[in-house]
């Protein structure tokens, strides 16, 4: 573990499950089985196999606590169980198609990456000497900020029409008409 005043990281390796596809296209279907807190390197070691069934410490990836975060790792802790986010990328088809981009315990962070549609996003549930750890962290560094409404300011800006409609067009009429060319002028 290393710490730092307000950010501590740990490492943690990555158990992937490697399971028979249910569809002719898929061959393999891979999820994450758990994470080793406080694991060393790993590259694709088997942990265990049972039939079609094969769990690898593929990776380990290292998870950094911020004392500015504290609001989202409480709401990874407050979920049932507390969860880690694990974000992979697909890398191919062979024996090892995914690399890990990154593990969070933050569901802020993880949203960012479901969104981008780029990266596999999968929760984990946190083991409970790291949910402690996680706990510890918080409770050492977490600020309670208050709520402040924004305020709208007064000025009226629907009082005057600059760059409403064309100015090309002399009529009151219909200033968002398109102007006519010098062309159609002619024909009517």
């Amino acid at each position: 573990m290393k710490s730092s005043g307000r950010s501590q990281s740990l490492p943690v390796g990555v158990v992937l499950r490697r399971a028979p596809g249910v569809t002719r296209w898929a061959k393999w279907a891979w999820t994450v089985a758990g994470v080793l807190p406080g694991a060393g390197k790993a590259d694709w070691r088997m942990l265990r196999s049972e039939g079609d069934v094969t769990e690898y410490h593929a990776f380990t990836g290292t998870v950094h606590l911020h004392a500015t975060e504290t609001e989202a790792y409480m709401v990874a802790l407050n979920d049932t169980p507390p969860s880690l986010y694990v974000i992979m990328r697909r890398e191919g088809t062979g024996d090892s198609p995914l690399s890990l981009v990154t593990v969070t315990a933050s569901p802020y962070d993880a949203q960012d990456y479901a969104d981008s549609g780029e990266e596999v996003v999968e929760k984990v549930p946190m083991p409970d000497g790291f949910a402690a750890w996680v706990e510890a962290f918080c409770d050492a560094h977490h600020v309670e900020h208050e709520f402040k409404k924004r305020r709208r300011d007064r000025s009226r800006v629907d009082l005057v029409e600059d760059g409403v409609g064309d100015a090309r067009i002399v009529q009151t009429t219909d200033v968002y008409r398109s102007p006519r060319s010098a062309r159609q002028g002619r024909l009517n």
